[in-house]
């Protein structure tokens, strides 16, 4: 897998039963988007992937917000739900970070063993 660029894109979550559920996808590939993650928002409309990335912090936020970690081939290994103020001990096999609202990965079937995959907008693209 390459490394993505800044920008958005659609977050595909393979369901147990053949299922397939689509998200509006934030990507933050960029250490200053990455840094800048979620701080500051009172919502968001989809998740935020932070590529890379093994741990976070929810330091200055002002939402509850579900995470899942993810490996290298975008295999679900935690989720978590962390309130503001808290920091999330770093994943071993973490490489990829899902962010999204409180309670929205659930719905989405977002958990432990499950697997997404991105699809970037051509204009982002992929960088190298």
């Amino acid at each position: 897998m390459g490394r993505w660029r800044d920008g958005r894109g659609t977050l595909l979550v393979h369901g147990g039963g053949g299922g397939v559920t689509a998200v509006p996808l934030e990507i933050a590939a960029s250490i200053r988007a990455r840094t800048r993650g979620l701080l500051g928002r009172d919502g968001l409309d989809g998740a935020i992937l932070l590529s890379p990335a093994n741990g976070i912090h929810t330091f200055r936020m002002r939402m509850a917000i579900d995470v899942a970690y993810l490996d290298r081939r975008l295999k679900v290994i935690a989720v978590r739900t962390m309130r503001p103020g808290r920091l999330g001990l770093p994943r071993l096999r973490s490489r990829h970070v899902l962010e999204a609202e409180a309670g929205a990965m659930a719905g989405w079937g977002v958990e432990a063993g499950a697997r997404v995959s991105v699809n970037v907008s051509v204009e982002e693209g992929r960088g190298g």
